[in-house]
């Protein structure tokens, strides 16, 4: 009990003197640290590389479903691992178009034209699903991995760098304001221990902030994947439509 009654204390009069440390440089009043500018170049990389990747991937999920509640409910199927075999825009046109066919005649001209419409539209929503799942397999997921992954780590460790640089700066404050030897002494030990754990995490968030390089040539690699499934898609549809057209203007001559 007195162990825990001491580590609490230990651990207010920390988060006290991070907090007085905070204002006083809010205030212009406490001296602050500074990175270097190798570090800062770093953390602005990762901080574009967040928002940015953030901002793609939400469009792209977009672009592959633009339904919004189609989207949550993919999310939540996913998330509960329930796989559900969800009919496309293409496929329940094509649906409607089959049916309406045969409800008018498939021996009618009208009703021939729309059976051959709708049968493409199926066509098509079967490639859309192929081109959806490729696309999320090859480029979406591995942009969800890197955000719920690296990127949260980096993060992380950036927020305890900042409080071992408040700690450092904290200490350099009381080592400035010590009046006794004793005090002194106290304060410049709690300065070395304090640099000497700012100076590894600050090496710790750098390595991880340099990975962000083989993060870019990673999603560069899935772009370009992603890139030739959308060719495969647009390029099995024109050619889906072509041969349709191609029916059609048979069936009214």
């Amino acid at each position: 009990m007195a162990f825990s009654f001491k580590k609490l204390t230990a651990d207010a009069s920390t988060a006290f003197n991070r907090a007085k440390q905070f204002t006083g440089e809010q205030l212009g009043t406490a001296e602050k640290t500074e990175y270097d500018a190798q570090f800062e170049n770093l953390a602005l990389r990762a901080d574009k590389t967040k928002l940015w990747t953030e901002k793609i991937l939400k469009q792209s999920e977009t672009v592959l479903e633009p339904n919004p509640a189609a989207r949550v409910e993919e999310f939540v199927n996913q998330t509960l691992d329930m796989k559900r075999d969800r009919v496309t825009n293409h496929e329940l046109l094509g649906q409607y178009m089959i049916e309406a066919g045969n409800e008018f005649g498939p021996g009618t001209a009208y009703g021939s034209v729309l059976v051959k419409c709708g049968q493409t539209e199926l066509q098509i929503g079967t490639t859309e699903k192929e081109y959806i799942q490729e696309t999320n397999n090859k480029f979406l997921t591995p942009l969800r991995t890197f955000l719920e992954g690296d990127m949260k780590t980096i993060m992380r460790e950036r927020k305890v760098l900042e409080t071992k640089r408040l700690d450092l700066d904290a200490a350099k404050s009381r080592l400035k304001k010590a009046k006794t030897q004793e005090a002194h002494t106290s304060a410049e030990a709690e300065v070395r221990v304090a640099q000497s754990e700012f100076d590894r995490q600050t090496e710790v968030t750098k390595l991880l902030m340099e990975g962000i390089s083989s993060a870019h040539a990673n999603h560069q690699r899935c772009l370009g994947e992603y890139v030739e499934e959308q060719m495969k898609f647009y390029a099995k549809s024109h050619q889906l439509m072509q041969q349709l057209n191609r029916d059609m203007a048979t069936s009214s001559q």
